[in-house]
């Protein structure tokens, strides 16, 4: 069901086009924090910290009135509000309220760069416009955050290659949605939460953002059978006790049935070629492999890619999520039930970690899916919509190349892969060699002499089996025998993208 009633408390948005040119005209973009607030102030915002920036706003300018409101939620003065904004408008609109001689923001509006450069506004509640210690302490349930580090890493993970249409599940203050729309003919966004709904939609008006089919409910309840060529979610996937309430955190439902429910049910919402991706936490279950818990999740006819970036003990898992909500800042007492709740509902389900990572899924309808279930802890290049989508187009290619077509075609190196020699100092001979890449997953991976010296000559214009028989004659070896054992490990330097297939 379509949504577009405004929500009581929250702005109109029909001041947004006006407002999003007065915050324009007075600097108030990515850029123009960072000039003002310089690095360090910039840093310790995104941190939830504003003294360092309440320091730097302390002038009278355009630029200074407008952090001080929408950022750091200070009231000003109406005379500086009037030099910088539409102030009657915004104050009609909901966007100020008068307090005494001066007007407050009733919103938290930071500004966002897009990927081509485009000046964006992410709108979420009061103190909830950056991530941090402080989290959603002191707010209601529906409480609506805006852009953190989860946000961003979704959007950069995330294949932007142009489609038809676009699923945003969760969509929150708008943020996937927003980037969507760049790429997207047509785009939805649901949310369980009405409040959600309305500050999607006064993100996307105040960003000049293309229109989007906003719409209320639960997962994927409101597209009912639809389906689209790109799924994206950010959901509510913190595994948490019954007694949890924050709706944009805590789903409701039991360990990590969320995500389990939304990959699952993927499959059957994806058109041929597309793409499904998720942030998601799993459990780490006493007697079951992690890996194979995950696999089992994937919906026929997709191949997938989960990649696990950290895994915390349940003690720090709790302890994460209570600060996030304030819980540190409670009663003493309060604060240890809520640990304790925490604590028995992992043991109830045999909790002995959590994951977290990303989960993409690609509607191959292959009978044979790729699916790929690693640990990944290390430094990444952002963004990897360009790695994730190479990934899918790789397994497409070894899935349907036997080792004879493999040795019969050509291969390139890829860009920004090293090689780097180690071994002791003062030493003729490495003890092993390994290939190293610079940028996207910046995977490594070692090779032996006869896997450098591969990947050292393709460059395109001989066959794998020439250049495998040219090696045989250097290093004196039956070009049969190394035909034989060669192609598993070509196979792997495809599949990790350290070698690109040349196509004809």
């Amino acid at each position: 069901m379509s949504t577009n009633s405004p929500v009581a408390g929250l702005p109109s948005t029909d001041q947004a086009p006006r407002l999003r040119e007065a915050l324009l005209g007075g600097a108030f973009t990515a850029d123009g924090l960072l000039d003002l607030l310089g690095a360090p102030a910039y840093a310790a915002l995104a941190r939830s910290e504003t003294v360092p920036a309440l320091r730097a706003t302390r002038g009278d300018g355009v630029l200074e009135t407008l952090v001080r409101l929408f950022l750091l939620r200070s009231p000003v003065a109406s005379g500086r509000a009037r030099a910088a904004l539409p102030l009657d408008e915004c104050l009609s609109g909901g966007w100020l309220v008068p307090d005494g001689d001066e007007v407050r923001a009733t919103v938290d509006v930071r500004p966002y760069g897009g990927p081509e450069g485009q000046d964006w506004f992410i709108v979420s509640d009061l103190g909830c416009s950056v991530g941090g210690a402080g989290g959603a302490s002191g707010h209601g349930e529906g409480v609506v955050l805006g852009v953190g580090g989860a946000s961003t890493t979704l959007a950069g993970i995330t294949v932007r290659t142009p489609v038809s249409s676009a699923l945003d599940v969760g969509t929150g203050s708008g943020i996937q949605a927003l980037h969507a729309a760049q790429h997207a003919t047509r785009v939805t966004a649901t949310d369980l939460n009405p409040r959600a709904l309305h500050f999607a939609r006064l993100t996307l008006a105040l960003s000049g953002a293309p229109d989007v089919d906003l719409r209320e409910g639960s997962l994927y309840e409101p597209v009912g059978k639809e389906t689209y060529d790109l799924i994206v979610s950010n959901p509510p996937f913190v595994i948490s006790p019954g007694t949890a309430r924050l709706t944009y955190r805590d789903s409701g439902m039991g360990g990590d049935d969320l995500c389990r429910t939304l990959v699952q049910q993927a499959g059957a919402r994806l058109n041929d070629g597309g793409y499904a991706q998720f942030l998601a936490n799993w459990q780490h279950v006493e007697g079951e492999d992690w890996q194979e818990r995950l696999r089992s999740w994937v919906p026929r006819g997709c191949d997938a890619w989960i990649v696990q970036r950290e895994v915390q003990d349940p003690t720090q898992y709790a302890e994460l999520w209570l600060r996030d909500s304030g819980d540190h800042r409670s009663d003493p007492a309060e604060y240890a039930a809520r640990y304790d709740a925490w604590l028995d509902e992992f043991e109830v389900r045999k909790t002995k970690g959590v994951g977290f990572g990303w989960i993409t899924l690609r509607k191959s309808g292959s009978e044979r899916p790729s699916i790929l279930a690693e640990e990944w802890p290390h430094p990444v290049e952002q963004p990897l919509g360009e790695s994730v989508r190479a990934h899918f187009t790789r397994q497409d290619y070894l899935r349907t190349h036997d080792d004879a077509a493999l040795l019969a075609d050509s291969f390139r190196l890829a860009a920004e892969v090293v090689q780097e020699q180690v071994g002791l100092p003062g030493s003729e001979d490495p003890e092993h060699v390994v290939l190293r890449q610079n940028r996207g997953m910046r995977r490594a991976t070692k090779v032996d002499t006869v896997g450098a010296g591969f990947a050292g000559v393709c460059d395109g214009t001989l066959s794998a089996g020439r250049i495998l028989d040219a090696i045989a004659q250097l290093i004196d070896e039956d070009p049969v025998v190394l035909r034989d054992r060669t192609p598993q490990a070509v196979r792997l330097l495809v599949e990790e993208g350290f070698l690109e297939p040349v196509r004809p």
